[in-house]
């Protein structure tokens, strides 16, 4: 599945977490889950989103294993 990573510009906004959750994650269904850490366990690389100036940190990864604890997202 490919998945997408974004610095979250609105944290500890309303809806988009807490000025902790620093990262957004979305899957190619446009899924979003919103952490503190994420660990990228395969290639990755550099996309811009669509016409905008937002780049993401884009990957293909088998899963995703998220720790409720830690709010760690990781990719494998």
């Amino acid at each position: 599945m490919k998945y997408r990573v974004r610095f979250n510009k609105k944290r500890g906004q309303a809806g988009h977490g807490t000025v902790d959750h620093v990262w957004r994650v979305f899957n190619e269904n446009n899924k979003e889950w919103l952490c503190k850490h994420i660990k990228i366990n395969v290639p990755c690389y550099g996309e811009r989103e669509g016409d905008s100036e937002d780049w993401n940190i884009v990957c293909e990864a088998d899963s995703m294993d998220i720790d409720y604890i830690t709010k760690t997202i990781t990719l494998l």
